[in-house]
């Protein structure tokens, strides 16, 4: 009998690199306010927890000025929407996993804290020939996570047994979550943050590459 009856996947980090996309529409708010712009690799540590809390750490003066959060994040959807797809791609070997657990029968699902349209957008136009039973981004039907609410809902439509349920994400607001339903919480390294943070926030294990994961998900 095979470990896990489905996967929900986070996916900034963890399916896809959408790294550059997001640090560029960022900066590119950044300068169009006249504020300085962050360096690539300390956007790894902004993102994960939604946008308004990108820029929150981006220019921690949004988190006394709410006029100025919403002027970044207005600014913002417009760069992103306008660049969401020059530089992301799949990390290596993720859609040849994907489709072979799809071909072994196991249920996949995809949650994000990425505005929900656009979560559709990069898994229609980044996972293609992947059948998910959801695919979910934030919005005002679940609060972001690590709030384990969509988790759970996600879990309770795939398996009658939470704990059949892995979770797969790249940061500790994935173990966060995944802990927080009831689910079995494994960490990739490939990500965005260090693997000591996942490991710390309650991973059970951690994966080095594609086939590892594959490995760890098929196995029984």
């Amino acid at each position: 009998m095979r470990r896990f009856d489905g996967v929900i996947f986070d996916l900034d980090g963890t399916l896809i690199d959408s790294l550059e996309d997001i640090a560029n529409a960022a900066n590119a708010t950044l300068a169009e306010l006249g504020k300085p712009t962050c360096t690539l690799e300390s956007f790894k540590t902004h993102v994960g927890d939604g946008v308004s809390v990108l820029f929150q750490r981006a220019l921690p003066e949004t988190r006394t000025d709410p006029q100025l959060l919403d002027r970044c994040m207005g600014i913002y959807q417009g760069y992103y929407d306008r660049g969401w797809d020059r530089c992301t791609e799949p990390y290596p070997g993720i859609l040849q996993m994907l489709r072979k657990a799809q071909q072994e029968g196991l249920k996949l699902a995809v949650l994000s804290n990425k505005p929900d349209h656009f979560t559709k957008r990069c898994v229609e136009r980044f996972l293609p020939g992947v059948s998910f039973t959801h695919v979910i981004g934030h919005s005002e039907r679940f609060p972001r996570k690590p709030d384990p609410q969509s988790a759970i809902w996600i879990a309770s439509e795939i398996s009658q047994n939470a704990t059949r349920i892995a979770y797969v994400g790249d940061t500790n607001t994935d173990m966060k979550t995944a802990t927080g339903a009831g689910l079995y919480p494994i960490g990739v390294s490939w990500g965005f943050r260090q693997v000591e943070e996942i490991v710390q926030a309650g991973a059970q294990a951690i994966c080095n590459t594609s086939e590892e994961l594959s490995d760890l998900l098929l196995w029984s």
